[in-house]
């Protein structure tokens, strides 16, 4: 099989010829496998280590002028805006300034510009996923309780959801009705060749969920399902990112129609990995599930390529898993570690 089939099996629920596998990392480690591989080329790295992957497109954006900062600081046309910050373990672009942050009621709204649809170019999608059909194409992102957390202040958007529903209620609305606007651009531009699409969120922490379920139901997931809809009826894919102990989400992501779940940070909330695959492995596509808090960047090589055997004989069993770390690689992790692990995925995922 190539690359482009094998993931696009799995995530069908299939049986591929072998484990189709897929890498987030840091800039930081992508330097030093560039160090390790002798190349600045990515795409040479991920053909060393046999990495599947994703091919992505996106439109051009054509409106009004970001403001630029000497001082590092990044701002995107939401008017986030981020710095660089150095810690022991590499650069980080914190968010310090949210632009909602501000609004007392919904009339307040009225001051803020919502990004348009109308500011990207979407001309070129097509011919950029005619270029890369050797990958799955991958496009789009949807995430409306991230960006509620982006605009407000995370702290404060939890206080929103419980104390102020017509508030939220219009924040989420603003955002998702431009998030719809571009995805149902981009799907119609493609004309049919997207294959992938992230439906997605944060809604877990380390032990638990953020938010309650029941603030689940009550403001995302009648938008959730209006995504859902649309990617559907594209044809599109849905796959969810939600770090964490997401776990009690699964069944209402499965009900939305969402066939990818990713990171899988079983750690967190100590999920039983043959218990996930044995529930849900008929209905979901995992991907992920390498362990990236504590065995991929502070164990030993022995140690992760027992780690990564039994993501295979979990996760794998049967079909329907695309291995990869549960996260980016941090750069704290030993590029032999990364190396042992898709070597490990690559020799032994084979059906």
């Amino acid at each position: 099989m190539i690359s482009r089939e094998r993931v696009l099996t799995a995530i069908d629920l299939g049986t591929p010829d072998r484990v189709p596998l897929d890498i987030w990392a840091t800039g930081e480690v992508w330097k030093k496998l560039q160090a390790y591989f002798g190349t600045d080329d990515n795409a040479t790295i991920q053909e060393r280590l046999h990495i599947d992957g994703f091919a992505g497109c996106a439109p051009e954006y054509i409106g009004p002028p970001v403001p630029e900062y000497e001082d590092g600081t990044v701002e995107d046309f939401w008017g986030m805006r981020r710095k660089p910050m150095q810690y022991d373990t590499g650069i980080y672009m914190e968010q310090y300034y949210y632009p909602l942050a501000y609004a007392k009621t919904v009339a307040d709204l009225d001051e803020y510009r919502w990004p348009s649809p109308d500011w990207f170019d979407f001309s070129t999608i097509r011919r950029q996923c005619e270029e890369r059909r050797d990958k799955a194409i991958f496009a789009g992102y949807t995430a409306p309780f991230y960006y509620f957390n982006m605009l407000r202040g995370l702290e404060q958007s939890l206080v929103d959801l419980a104390a102020d529903p017509e508030l939220s209620h219009a924040i989420i609305g603003g955002i998702c009705d431009f998030f719809y606007g571009y995805a149902e651009r981009l799907f119609e531009a493609a004309g049919g060749l997207i294959d992938v699409s992230q439906l997605t969120d944060d809604f877990g922490t380390q032990t638990d969920l953020m938010i309650s379920e029941a603030m689940f139901d009550e403001y995302f997931d009648a938008q959730y399902r209006r995504f859902a809809r649309l990617m559907q009826d594209h044809r599109v894919r849905i796959f969810h990112h939600d770090d964490g102990a997401m776990w009690k989400l699964i069944p209402r992501m499965i009900d939305i129609g969402v066939n990818v779940l990713n990171p899988i940070q079983y750690k967190c909330g100590d999920l039983d990995l043959a218990w996930l695959k044995d529930t849900y492995g008929d209905r979901l596509c995992f991907h992920g599930g390498v362990d990236n808090q504590e065995i991929v960047p502070f164990g030993t090589v022995d140690d992760v390529v027992a780690e990564t055997r039994r993501c295979l004989e979990t996760l794998g069993r049967g079909g329907g898993y695309i291995l990869a770390p549960c996260h980016n690689i941090q750069a704290v992790t030993p590029v032999e570690n990364i190396v042992a692990m898709y070597e490990t995925a690559y020799n032994e995922g084979v059906y």
